[in-house]
């Protein structure tokens, strides 16, 4: 099943006949040998894709690489068997004047010899592969003949036919030119003006340069402000200036881009990549997003992404208005299809997460954010039961909270409503997706998603198997898919059609977001959760809860960072039996000030930290004030709890701690929207405006007010007598005004009155939205 991809990359469905040109720099290692791991990894990706009925012509450097070496081991081998000799014989004249410097190596004879090792390799790899494969040696002075060109092309045509890989290469040992740029026919001059004038004479649908870096850079690829351009415009990005050519090979970024603009501007797409990702190959075929594309529709593109934006946001919003006038019943179906759907797809959906998690592993990502990405066995059922219990819920849709008598026979009613559109940008958790989702059809929001690349393959297939899951009388745009990181901003623009932003991930990702745009946004930039442990805790208890807020999911948002000590522990041996605890169980411990130096433990040099891993920050405090006073100092108030049996400290800790969520004797890893009954969670908040702490279905929502009258009319305050009284209010009333009918949850009978429209909501087993 083939993942939805960017819309700028859908060309590579079509794609029948591509040429791939390898650097220097991937087919050498710095040392001059070859690379053969990456060359066997590109060799296996050429046979996968042409057993896809796809055409593939390479075109590869390297030979004066690699005959440089050999020449350079040749000569070092012959030294050594003449200083044998004159030392043997103790002619020193002779003997320093081998110590002069040496001569330059021909490039020409470079070539010679190393061409003949890199063609062995290449043919060997394959053979291994049974794909036979052709060496073709070209000069730029041959492409004069136009008889040349046409028997050049019949000749790729037949192997191509006989399923043999054509791989070209100039011939450097031939050619006329004394140096690169100077003295050329100016039909090509390197290996990636060769791949550009193949591309064009066999007329292949793709052309792909393999680099040692990722793709085009708005500046040096090692300077971290520098931003990969996902797409080359040309208005936008011919001012570009380069580093130095490549240190491997003759060419560099320069000759890349210069080849890539004009095969493109010919009709023929040109993806720069890196040649160092196993899979990159494949994935530009399979219309990842990955490397710089450079399309001949680029500069048309500038003009309708925003427009494409816009079109997405605000067929999610007209899509949420169709779900709204559902009933409660046909909503809560909807939730139970999605459920369903979910079970069905499992292999599906597991076998494309393994893809990204393997991806994932060969490009070394961090263990805590493969920990997050892993759909793990189990993993989707126990979505599917949350979404279940989700639907069970009550309405929240439409609940009449408050009823007032303005006047006589003029009613107000304050009412829950959805807040109309969501953009909600997330990295590395697939599951989230589910989540969030289901988030959105129980409270009748449209939903923009961006997730992260590690996790593209996992999140096209779960947006699928969940879209398809929903009625075509609400549309499958309800939910739409952000697949370019590209169209974020254009997205952050839309302040009059996204009613909200939701940022689940890093504090970089968060800073960026809030300072991108004028939209509301709903979020935690870090997750700095303390457990403070009280002289009057039982330390069997603080033990068990320490453990758990670190070990249980150490990558998760609400696990514990730092732990506080109360001095007196100090002398009883409590603070030093927590800290063997957090060892056994495998956790790192630093410390501050004091702790450090009692603990003999690394200190850290500030309390600001997330490690997302096995490992905490350990602190003595003086008591519960200095542990509320150093948290509000260091801490980022999500979560943060006290661990005493002395109940006045433990109400003084919760009442002046100024967190999102404080807890008393209990793990921080409580802090969760399933574990609070929400049913599930959209993330945590730490903001102060709107929802705080885990956002599920109610913080999703927003009032709404209507008034009934009977022809009342204010005529300057003098047309009616104000009551203002309050009104009691039958829960179900307000569904059954709507016309939305019961929830399946309610069994007949009137419930009493309620501020918030979730009581009696379901608890689900677990499924860890707190990042």
């Amino acid at each position: 099943m083939r993942q939805q991809i960017d819309p700028s990359r859908e060309f590579t469905r079509d794609v029948r006949r591509v040429i791939v040109k390898v650097g220097t720099s991937v087919v050498t290692r710095p040392d001059g040998k070859l690379a053969v791991g990456r060359l066997g990894a590109l060799c296996e990706q050429v046979k996968d894709i042409m057993d896809d009925h796809i055409e593939v012509i390479v075109v590869t450097s390297g030979a004066v690489a690699v005959g440089r070496q050999k020449l350079r081991q040749q000569r070092m081998m012959n030294s050594r068997q003449v200083r044998r000799v004159i030392h043997h014989f103790c002619f020193l004249l002779v003997c320093l004047d081998l110590q002069k410097p040496q001569a330059e190596l021909s490039g020409k004879a470079c070539a010679a010899i190393g061409q003949a090792g890199l063609m062995a390799l290449y043919d060997s790899i394959f053979s291994q592969l049974d794909v036979a494969s052709s060496q073709l040696l070209v000069t730029d002075r041959e492409f004069i003949d136009p008889e040349f060109r046409k028997q050049l092309c019949e000749t790729v045509d037949t192997l191509l036919q006989l399923r043999v890989v054509p791989i070209f290469n100039e011939n450097d040992a031939m050619s006329t030119r004394r140096a690169p740029y100077k003295d050329s026919s100016g039909i090509f001059w390197d290996n990636d003006s060769l791949a550009a004038l193949l591309a064009l004479e066999l007329k292949v649908d793709l052309l792909i340069l393999l680099s040692d870096v990722e793709g085009l850079y708005t500046g040096p690829p090692s300077d971290p402000s520098s931003k990969l351009i996902s797409t080359y415009i040309p208005a936008q990005h011919e001012t570009i200036t380069f580093g130095e050519k490549s240190r491997y090979g003759r060419g560099g970024m320069t000759t890349k881009v210069t080849a890539a603009r004009e095969v493109a501007s010919a009709g023929i797409p040109v993806v720069i990549t890196s040649g160092y990702t196993p899979d990159g190959f494949h994935r530009v075929l399979r219309g990842d997003s990955i490397g710089t594309l450079f399309h001949k529709d680029a500069h048309i593109w500038t003009l309708t992404i925003n427009n494409d934006a816009r079109l997405m946001a605000v067929a999610a919003r007209d899509s949420s208005r169709r779900l709204q006038s559902l009933t409660s019943g046909e909503r809560q179906n909807i939730l139970y299809d999605v459920a369903d759907a979910l079970e069905r797809n499992e292999e599906t959906i597991r076998s494309e997460n393994q893809a990204d998690v393997r991806l994932a592993e060969e490009l070394g990502i961090a263990k805590p954010l493969l920990s997050r990405l892993t759909l793990k066995p189990g993993k989707i059922a126990d979505l599917a039961k949350a979404v279940r219990a989700l639907a069970d819920m009550r309405e929240p849709i439409g609940s009449i909270l408050q009823r007032t008598e303005v006047a006589e026979n003029l009613t107000l009613d304050k009412t829950s409503c959805p807040l109309g559109v969501i953009l909600v940008i997330f990295e590395s958790r697939p599951d989230a997706l589910v989540q969030i989702a289901s988030l959105a059809i129980k409270s009748g929001n449209g939903l923009l998603l961006k997730g992260g690349k590690e996790a593209a393959r996992s999140n096209a297939i779960l947006h699928k198997v969940i879209t398809e899951a929903l009625p075509k009388s609400v549309g499958k745009e309800l939910i739409g898919l952000v697949t370019s990181r590209d169209e974020i901003p254009d997205l952050l623009k839309l302040d009059d059609v996204i009613d909200l932003v939701i940022p689940r991930g890093s504090n970089k990702l968060v800073s960026q977001i809030k300072e991108s745009t004028k939209i509301p946004v709903l979020g935690h930039a870090d997750g700095i959760c303390h457990v403070y442990v009280d002289k009057a805790a039982r330390l069997d208890v603080a033990t068990k809860i320490a453990i758990d807020s670190k070990v249980d999911y150490p990558a998760a948002c609400n696990a514990m960072e730092t732990l506080l000590v109360h001095e007196d522990l100090v002398d009883t041996g409590g603070l030093e039996t927590l800290a063997s605890a957090l060892k056994s169980a495998g956790v790192t411990l630093n410390g501050g000030e004091r702790a450090s130096k009692l603990l003999n433990i690394p200190k850290m040099t500030k309390f600001h930290h997330e490690y997302s891993g096995l490992a905490c920050t350990v602190e003595v405090v003086k008591d519960v004030h200095a542990a509320i006073n150093h948290i509000h100092e260091h801490g980022s108030a999500h979560t943060d709890c006290i661990v005493t049996e002395d109940k006045e400290v433990a109400e003084l800790f919760l009442q002046q701690l100024d967190s999102a969520a404080v807890f008393h004797n209990a793990s921080t890893r409580f802090s969760d929207g399933t574990r609070f009954g929400l049913g599930a969670e959209v993330g945590i908040s730490t903001s102060r405006i709107h929802a705080r702490g885990p956002v599920g279905v109610e913080g999703l929502l927003t009032t709404r007010w209507l008034l009934r009258g009977n022809g009342q009319v204010v005529q300057g305050d003098r047309g009616v007598v104000y009551t203002h009284k309050d009104v009691e209010v039958d829960s179900m009333e307000g569904w059954t005004s709507m016309g939305n009918g019961l929830p399946a949850s309610v069994n007949g009978g009137s419930l009493k009155k309620s501020a918030s429209p979730f009581l009696g909501s379901v608890l689900a087993p677990s499924v860890d939205a707190a990042t």
